[in-house]
């Protein structure tokens, strides 16, 4: 049996363990930040409403469907979560197409995939986040709300760290300042889910 390069195991790892090792640790936030990413999580509006039904939105979804046939085969199932992702990225001012590199690495497009550390969902969200932004309603597992806590917490980690994207997905995995996290992320993205054709703010 032919031994994996290895360069390639830390992706290897990611793979198989359905995200990443470390998590997004607790950091006490002062007041006014809490009750700012609370108005993030809590603003609720249909994702139908952001974008409209541009031939350009449209497109997106009809590539990225394609490209996630896989790892979602349920048609349905994939257009409600392509339209929920796009939603949710570009209401916090991230590119879609990193967010689906994110969740790729984090938990393999599994819905209720769950940490050895406890996170949740697809985006890997910590439980401690409801408490710090969310209300007794917040389910992590339910697909808009794992989004609106990921989007938000990944927005939130850019802000602090001035755009630095490496330095952001450092805090969201608990391991800033190491290259492993930010790497894998940022292949994943540019490997499978990079679209030109997208017109959205980069982070």
């Amino acid at each position: 049996m032919r031994r994996a390069p290895l360069a390639c195991l830390p992706l290897l790892l990611a793979l198989l363990t359905g995200g990443a090792v470390a998590s997004q640790q607790y950091e006490p936030l002062a007041d006014s930040v809490r009750a700012a990413l609370h108005r993030a999580i809590s603003d609720r509006p249909a994702p139908e409403s952001a974008g409209g039904a541009s031939a350009e939105r449209q497109l997106w979804l009809n590539t990225m469907s394609e490209r996630l046939t896989k790892r979602m085969p349920d048609e349905a199932g994939r257009m409600e979560f392509l339209k929920a992702v796009h939603y949710e990225a570009t209401r916090a001012g991230l590119d879609p197409q990193l967010v689906l590199g994110l969740i790729q690495v984090e938990s393999g497009f599994r819905k209720y995939a769950v940490s050895s550390a406890g996170a949740r969902g697809y985006m890997q969200v910590m439980p401690f986040w409801v408490k710090l932004i969310g209300n007794e309603e917040s389910n992590l597992f339910h697909l808009r709300t794992n989004l609106r806590f990921g989007c938000t917490i990944l927005r939130h980690y850019l802000d602090i760290e001035k755009g630095n994207l490496f330095r952001a997905l450092g805090r969201y995995n608990g391991s800033l300042g190491k290259a492993e996290y930010p790497n894998l992320v940022r292949g994943a993205w540019e490997r499978h889910w990079s679209w030109p054709g997208l017109s959205a703010s980069n982070p």
